[in-house]
């Protein structure tokens, strides 16, 4: 169900900087363009510069509310690098919106390649594990903060055929889980929207990017301050 955001810009303040990775695939630019329509100031960060140069092209922001950075997210001394770079530009960080996706499977365990699973782990696992050491200081020295991360539905009753993304997934949920303890006190949320699938077509067969976007929003909003450490299930 997606839920209402009568007012998605928080109190005080009122524009955020957000972080977004993944930002030029289908979700990262719906999620860009839409908080940068709210007047945020936006940081993409992801490994595509083809895509990079159209999106940022596409959202026209001003310098001094943007920040665009081709990545690798397993590097983490660059992480660390980018995440003074957007400080220093930028002036704060309020948000990490991970949203980079990746999938394998279709395989029993005993035909699963060790390299399928070494993927899966770099992909979901060791992503966010950096980005959560290059990021949580910042986030937590404003006093409001908030992190989303979008995972799958199969974490919490794995099928077949799909041990390597599951297994990852579930780490990865551990992580942002850890994380929403470890900032609680210092005004930052962590929490996890869980899908089926990302249904770009709108076919219906899953979740619509427009879906996700807008329970991020209610997430992001006041409303949200006493939602922490939790998995909202969007699928039916």
């Amino acid at each position: 169900m997606t839920r209402p955001h009568p007012n998605p810009l928080p109190k005080g303040e009122g524009v955020k900087t957000i972080v977004i990775t993944g930002a030029t695939g289908v979700l990262g630019n719906l999620v860009a363009k839409t908080f940068a329509k709210h007047g945020h100031k936006i940081a993409l960060l992801d490994k595509d510069q083809v895509k990079m140069d159209s999106l940022t092209q596409d959202l026209n922001l001003p310098t001094d509310r943007l920040y665009a950075q081709t990545i690798d997210l397993l590097d983490a001394q660059a992480l660390h690098d980018s995440a003074e770079a957007v400080l220093s530009k930028l002036g704060s960080v309020h948000a990490l919106f991970h949203l980079v996706g990746g999938w394998t499977g279709g395989k029993a365990i005993v035909e699963t390649p060790q390299a399928d699973l070494e993927f899966m782990l770099n992909q979901h696992v060791r992503t966010t594990f950096n980005l959560f050491q290059a990021f949580s200081t910042p986030l937590s020295s404003n006093g409001w903060g908030r992190v989303i991360v979008i995972s799958a539905s199969t974490v919490i009753n794995p099928p077949g055929k799909s041990s390597a993304y599951t297994a990852a997934k579930a780490a990865q949920e551990n992580l942002v889980l850890s994380l929403a303890a470890e900032l609680k006190q210092s005004g930052v949320t962590a929490n996890i929207i869980q899908v089926k699938a990302i249904d770009i077509e709108n076919k219906g067969t899953g979740t619509s990017p427009a879906e996700i976007v807008s329970n991020m929003m209610y997430l992001f909003s006041e409303d949200a301050n006493k939602i922490n450490g939790a998995r909202l299930p969007l699928y039916g």
